[in-house]
């Protein structure tokens, strides 16, 4: 799993293996760790119908319907991902913006038995 910050988003980009691990119920993490300290962002498919995003003691969870991450897989691969959006508090400008991906050269190369070629790592 690739995860990138930038202000209010986080984007999250997994690998076909790593979407296959999440249909099947586990659960997808990246470990950043530095001296004593961990940070933790994981992604697992939720009991809800309504994706969620929480901040726990070591980093972020991601839960993705079961439904949506299913109609998501159905259409890959796919260069557009999920878009969710988070409100703080009801505060526009606290808003997290959050897009969920599978890498398309990943997504191509697996659903289409494509080699995407030199320098596409």
């Amino acid at each position: 799993m690739k995860v990138q910050l930038h202000g209010q988003k986080i984007r999250f980009r997994i690998s076909e293996d790593e979407l296959a691990a999440l249909v099947s119920g586990d659960e997808v993490t990246n470990v950043t760790r530095f001296d004593a300290v961990q940070w933790v962002q994981s992604i697992r498919v939720g009991v809800s119908d309504a994706p969620a995003l929480a901040l726990t003691a070591v980093g972020l969870r991601l839960q993705l319907p079961r439904a949506l991450l299913e109609a998501y897989a159905a259409r890959l691969p796919s260069r557009k991902g999920v878009e969710l959006r988070f409100p703080a508090d009801g505060a526009d400008e606290r808003t997290l913006e959050v897009e969920f991906e599978v890498d398309v050269r990943d997504s191509v190369r697996v659903r289409r038995g494509v080699d995407p070629g030199p320098g596409s790592a």
